[in-house]
């Protein structure tokens, strides 16, 4: 780096949302004092961030305007809309590269915060390794919509979420009925999907449309009064958290996560009902809309409650009038007395694991729960779904198509030596054995001394089957023997089956167990 390098200072200054009165004092000491300032702005339009610090802006500062050579239109970019917006960031960037390299101060201004869904992100990746650069907050656009409602956003243990409209509404329904307050950004064209989304989490009614926040012809009303011909791109939408209590759809009015074992006082959406609803657990398929079956969505569009692990529950579409409880791992007993304390109190329960419920899922833990005689009164049954198993066979094969077992490897329920004893009964028995549960962050060696136990007894040329994510877009099928198998390349989404004497490859490559034994 030359002695001007050296000295050079590349400042991204966030100028807060629309207010002059709202920047910083040190972003407009910085501004006044910077050798060049530098602002995005649309094409044939003026620069927001500039129109809010212009009176910051000494006269005859070199200024540069660096305009956007397309937005939402077309290109005639060989790259597209992505080529395009790429290489006019490496034009941006070079342009002030050749000040910084002059040993200039230069100050790229942000609407809001710079590192908040705004441009400057995008220099900051391209110079902060060439040049000495500072990072200066802004006071973001949703904490000025905030302040225009009046509304508190969250309080206490209250979790925010901030969205943007571009997501599939789908995925904007789950978000939003999964938290408590949330902020909608990018709005626009994306409003009428936005408002559907809405709809469907109950979040709707208290939701409040802010338009040009903090700026002179700032403007807010219910979600539900806008025309959505008039949204602009800068505006947002506003859900406060304390709209859960009032939302009788909303996890305040059903069982927050943390309070999972403490005690038998849920809150139901039906608290006048006599008689206990029900409790149905559904296995959900191994991941691909095609392969939940058709009773299982019908439970889960009936269902008053959703219950499970996180990201299950994060695989059920969300409608109006559905409560989810999303919680982590390793308390499958919990979630099941959440689930029949629902129903006891009179709703319908879906309680959802991945695969089949009745393989390693959820249906074992319901019945262990319900067990306690407080639950005799409340129904209980089992929706079957696609196991992992079958899938994985499906995708080599047909891996199992003669008799097999199927095996967890985890020893958090049972002991080790209880998984070794089982393992060599299985292969002494020649049976293709599938494992679930392989391997997770605190255990990294079962499958080694796995592999390593039925070698004991099975030849070294065992035809094995590693499914990974099958299903999914990262999906991947590895055929290989049990003496070659990398056991270190195996990890929780996978599935292992190890062949009988009878499986193996055809010259197509499909595995395939022998129907007959010798």
């Amino acid at each position: 780096m030359s002695a001007l390098a050296a000295r050079a200072r590349f400042y991204g200054v966030g100028v807060g949302p629309g207010d002059p009165e709202l920047t910083t004092l040190k972003a407009a000491r910085l501004i006044a004092e910077a050798d060049v300032v530098a602002y995005h702005s649309g094409a044939g339009k003026e620069s927001h961030a500039r129109r809010i610090a212009a009176d910051l802006i000494r006269p005859g500062v070199r200024e540069e305007n660096l305009v956007y050579p397309v937005t939402t239109g077309t290109t005639p970019h060989p790259g597209g809309y992505a080529g395009a917006i790429a290489a006019f960031y490496e034009e941006s960037a070079d342009r002030l590269a050749a000040h910084l390299a002059l040993g200039r101060t230069v100050v790229l201004l942000a609407e809001g915060d710079p590192l908040f869904y705004g441009s400057y992100m995008y220099m900051h990746d391209r110079l902060s390794e060439r040049f000495t650069t500072e990072v200066v907050p802004g006071v973001p656009s949703f904490a000025a919509a905030t302040a225009s409602v009046a509304s508190p956003l969250v309080r206490q243990t209250d979790v925010l979420t901030i969205l943007p409209g571009t997501l599939p509404g789908p995925e904007l329904a789950r978000r939003l009925a999964d938290t408590d307050g949330a902020v909608i950004m990018k709005l626009g064209r994306t409003f009428p999907k936005v408002v559907d989304a809405l709809a469907e989490s109950g979040r709707l009614e208290h939701a409040m449309y802010v338009e040009r926040a903090s700026m002179p012809e700032q403007r807010w009303l219910p979600v539900t009064e806008v025309d959505p011909a008039t949204v602009p791109y800068f505006s947002l939408i506003v859900v406060p958290g304390d709209s859960r209590a009032a939302d009788p759809g909303g996890r305040r009015d059903a069982t927050p996560v943390s309070s999972v074992g403490e005690g038998r006082q849920r809150r139901s959406r039906n608290p006048v009902h006599s008689a206990p609803g029900e409790v149905v657990v559904v296995g959900l398929g191994p991941g691909p809309d095609e392969w939940l079956t058709p009773e299982a969505s019908l439970v889960l569009a009936e269902a008053d409650h959703v219950v499970g692990y996180a990201p299950y529950v994060a695989r059920v579409p969300q409608r109006p009038g559905l409560s989810r409880h999303a919680s982590g791992n390793t308390v499958e007993v919990d979630r099941a007395r959440v689930a029949l304390d629902l129903a006891l109190a009179g709703d319908r329960v879906a309680v959802v694991s991945g695969g089949d419920a009745g393989i390693f899922g959820m249906a074992a833990a319901v019945f262990e729960a319900a067990e306690d005689p407080a639950y005799d009164a409340v129904p209980v049954r089992v929706v079957p779904g696609v196991s992992a198993v079958q899938v994985v066979a499906a995708r080599a094969g047909a891996a199992i198509g003669g008799d097999f077992a199927v095996m967890s490897l985890s020893d958090r329920l049972k002991p080790w030596s209880v998984i070794e004893r089982r393992l060599r009964a299985a292969s002494e028995a020649d049976l293709v054995l599938a494992l679930y549960n392989p391997a997770s962050r605190t255990r990294t060696t079962q499958v080694a001394e796995a592999q390593k136990v039925l070698l004991e007894s099975r030849p070294a040329d065992t035809v094995v089957v590693v499914g990974r994510d099958v299903g999914r877009a990262e999906e991947s099928l590895v055929v290989t023997t049990l003496a070659e198998l990398d056991a270190a390349s195996v990890d929780m989404k996978c599935l292992v089956l190890v062949g009988a004497r009878g499986t193996r490859v055809s010259r197509t490559g499909r595995v395939w167990t022998a129907r007959s034994v010798p």
